[in-house]
């Protein structure tokens, strides 16, 4: 495809004794062809752009040039000097001719020829615009223009700049001088400065003629006038200031690394962006690869064989110019070997940073032994890279290569200056990523090791969970959840929450856990357990403090020990549900018919305040209901109040679902819009009901002869449950527990049996007094009784009442027995 010719721009008008300045212009294609044709250039030689397009320029020269005459014009980016050639009528004409070779858009190569016709001839008034112009800046690159914007005058930093001597740039405007995009903008500039007589101001980028890298200038423009008013032109002054420039740049760039890079503590991102970052101010292609050993990292850091060999690289990320980053032979995620003498391998191994020109051996022979490295090195045109190794507090973690394929300047020291200090930024951020990545991940170990890891069989309810630990940035927290089976076969739901995040806060949600399933055990009421609980926390947060102050300046200390916590028991027998809680969250109920409610409970205060009572309520639900017991992390966000949480979770436990798990996973996706900033923990439960026919009781004469009619009672109930295996043990525990209830303890007495997934005989009296076993000596005519119930039953225990106390035992029995048994 062939460039259209670019042609004569219509001129504002010149002095009458400047009208026979022209230009002439022409381009010629890489094969010596005529291609374009300007006006001026008709006028010059006589022929029109039907009479010489597509003929060889060679025919327009007085004679034709041999083969050894020409330089090698593919390989220069500008020619000038002055062409014999013959006009149409056959006469010989001489003219100063530039020459541009030039690529665009297409492609296609070729020259742009530039002639100033008589335009390189001195005028009167080229003096006066000089001495005007070098009064504005003596000191600066300084060029005087003529009210048609063709140069007159430069001085000897100007033409230097431009390339040409000031007779040759006499008569040529900017635009035939310099085949850069920022020149229109310099000649619009100077029509507005000759209109409005405003000084212009601009700085722009360009390439000096011979030069690779590009200049920074600040441009000034002036209109110029004489001593009678009377305008001469316009003068420009540039003053070179690429080192400012640069300079700047690279403050702002590292002014931006401070901004951008280490924004999360997440490694591939913070990796990303040093590669956003570098791109393109810095680097046209970058690569950050993290040592393949960070995987098994330990506290010691990774170790780099000292030994020469290759090295194994994971791909953190990458960045290029180029959308998708075509150049790249690695994929982020994947490991590569780098041989020894590699700049990547050099750099890790001296711990400095490496500067290399593609051509230098070093790099030759490292690309030679990759034929994929080398087609995408001669495919974008790599010339330069540096290798920076990524070191924070003595351990190198990985490195950085930065390359230019695009940018034409090669990397100098002040680039590797610049990459060292993003790189030493990124590092120490990429460092805390890793400290926190593996602290973090220590802690949801930890917290998840504390949390039940399945939930115990029991027949009273049937429950769900789910535990989210917090987002990166909060770091995993102290919420628990547990499910404890007791005696009478009811159960004891818990969830909790430890103030702070991380290790302590997990480890102290572990104590805590063990603390609630011990009180638990002694089937203490909610409230009670509740004021025992308090006191512990209390007692662990004076220990927090003197932690502090033993460890004043250290980093790593206890902090603030607190907690909420949510205790409710239910009976399966009586449906009766006793909820406590200490400045947790109130828990939801879902009736059968879909009704949700919030239940009123006594907020209570928050754990480790002490001196301030907890306050239990019972309440009777009715058989498929629903309890939900959750943290605050589910309901309260930084984005809306605590309030439109619950609103969303009542709204969503309201919804049918096919099963319990099933509707967890609805209330999380429901109720949390995203990755959490606090622990959550959801403990959902659909309460049963034990049939009446599973549950015989019967009063007790506080009498020794009633301990038959006892027995009699029980093995009868036995045999219409179908479990005449169990007589004989039934008979014994009875006999025992009631004698005992009748000699020891006071009326009212109570025997009940409970068939549910074991056979639970209990004892109930009016007396506070808990029986405790013991071996009895060889004369001692009791204390044998105890010790029988526990050898023969699977075990046993006494429960306070809020009349007196319980004593309990409990046989296992055949699963086909059970009353739920699938």
């Amino acid at each position: 495809m062939e460039r259209r010719i670019v042609d004569d721009r219509k001129a504002s008008p010149a002095p009458d004794d400047l009208r026979g300045v022209l230009t002439a212009r022409a381009t010629v294609d890489e094969h010596g062809t005529v291609t374009g044709w300007s006006e001026g250039a008709e006028q010059l030689l006589g022929y029109s752009s039907a009479q010489i397009l597509g003929r060889p320029a060679a025919s327009l020269l007085t004679e034709e040039p041999t083969a050894s005459d020409l330089p090698p014009l593919s390989e220069l980016p500008r020619w000038h000097g002055t062409l014999a050639l013959r006009r149409r009528d056959g006469h010989r004409v001489e003219a100063r001719v530039l020459a541009h070779h030039r690529a665009p858009d297409d492609g296609i190569h070729d020259w742009l020829l530039v002639s100033a016709v008589h335009g390189s001839q001195p005028h009167p008034d080229d003096d006066a615009l000089m001495r005007q112009g070098l009064l504005l800046s003596p000191f600066c690159a300084t060029s005087v223009h003529d009210t048609d914007l063709r140069i007159r005058r430069s001085n000897r930093a100007s033409s230097g700049a431009l390339g040409l001597s000031d007779d040759d740039l006499r008569g040529l405007r900017l635009s035939d001088v310099l085949d850069d995009p920022a020149i229109p903008e310099v000649e619009r500039l100077m029509r507005r400065a000759l209109e409005t007589g405003e000084p212009q101001y601009m700085e722009n980028h360009a390439r000096a003629p011979g030069e690779t890298r590009e200049h920074a200038w600040s441009v000034h423009l002036y209109r110029l006038e004489g001593p009678d008013g009377r305008v001469l032109g316009v003068a420009s002054t540039g003053h070179d200031m690429t080192e400012q420039y640069w300079a700047r740049t690279r403050l702002q760039l590292i002014a931006e690394a401070g901004r951008r890079i280490g924004s999360t503590l997440d490694v591939t991102r913070t990796a990303q962006e040093l590669a956003d970052v570098a791109v393109p101010d810095l680097a046209d292609f970058i690569s950050v690869d993290l040592l393949a050993s960070l995987a098994d990292l330990h506290e010691e850091g990774p170790v780099i064989p000292a030994a020469a060999g290759s090295l194994a690289l994971r791909r953190i990320a990458h960045q290029s110019v180029f959308p998708g980053s075509p150049e790249a032979v690695v994929a982020p995620g994947e490991v590569d070997e780098y041989p020894d003498g590699s700049p990547p391998v050099e750099s890790l191994r001296s711990g400095r940073a490496v500067m290399r020109r593609v051509t230098e051996p070093a790099i030759a022979d490292w690309v030679a032994q990759d034929p994929l490295r080398t087609s995408r090195i001669r495919e974008f045109g790599f010339h330069s890279v540096m290798a920076v190794p990524l070191s924070a507090r003595g351990t190198t973690l990985g490195v950085a290569v930065f390359a230019r394929h695009r940018h034409p300047d090669p990397f100098q020291q002040d680039d590797l200056v610049l990459a060292e200090e993003l790189a030493a930024r990124a590092a120490v951020c990429i460092d805390n990523s890793l400290r926190y990545t593996r602290e973090r991940g220590t802690a949801v170990t930890l917290q998840r090791s504390l949390l039940p890891q399945s939930l115990p069989e029991q027949a009273a309810v049937e429950v769900a969970s789910r535990y989210l630990p917090a987002g990166a940035r909060a770091g995993v927290g102290g919420d628990w959840f547990d499910v404890i089976p007791l005696s009478g076969s009811r159960v004891a739901l818990v969830v909790g929450d430890v103030v702070g995040h991380g290790i302590h806060a997990s480890a102290t949600m572990g104590r805590l856990r063990t603390a609630v399933r011990t009180l638990a055990d002694i089937d203490l009421p909610p409230d009670e357990l509740l004021t025992h609980l308090d006191d512990l926390v209390g007692r662990l947060a004076t220990e927090a403090e003197g932690t502090e102050r033993r460890t004043a300046g250290d980093a790593e200390t206890a902090g603030d020990v607190g907690a909420t916590c949510l205790y409710a028991v239910y009976d399966p027998v009586s449906r009766h549900c006793t909820l406590a809680r200490a400045g947790h969250p109130p828990p939801a109920v879902v009736s059968p018919d879909g009704t949700v409610e919030l239940l009123d409970l006594p907020a209570g205060p928050p754990l480790g305040l002490g001196g301030l009572p907890f306050e239990s309520v019972e309440i009777e639900l009715q058989e498929g209901s629903l309890l939900a017991l959750y943290t605050d992390g589910l309901v309260a966000s930084r984005d809306h109040d605590i309030d439109v949480g619950i609103s969303r979770l009542c709204l969503t436990l309201a919804g049918p679902a096919a099963s319990l798990d099933v509707l967890c996973d609805t209330v999380l996706g429901a109720v949390l819009p995203g990755r959490p900033t606090d622990d959550v923990a959801l403990l959902v439960a659909r309460t049963r009901a034990l049939d009446a026919g599973r549950v015989a009781a019967w009063e007790v004469a506080p009498d020794p002869s009633a301990v038959a009619e006892a027995r009699k009672n029980a093995v009868a109930r036995l045999e219409g449950w179908g479990l005449n295996d169990a007589a004989f043990i039934t008979e014994l525990v009875v006999s025992e527990l009631v004698t005992n209830a009748i000699r020891h303890a006071q009326p009212p007495i109570q025997l009940r049996l409970i068939h549910d997934t074991s056979l639970i005989c209990e004892v109930s009296d009016a007396s506070n007094t808990a029986p405790h076993m013991r071996r009895a000596r060889t004369y001692d005519e009791g204390g044998r009784g105890l010790l029988l119930v526990a050898q023969l039953t699977q075990r046993w225990g006494t429960r306070p009442t809020s009349s007196g106390k319980t004593i309990w035992a409990e046989q296992s029995i055949d699963p086909v027995q059970r009353p739920f048994a699938d």
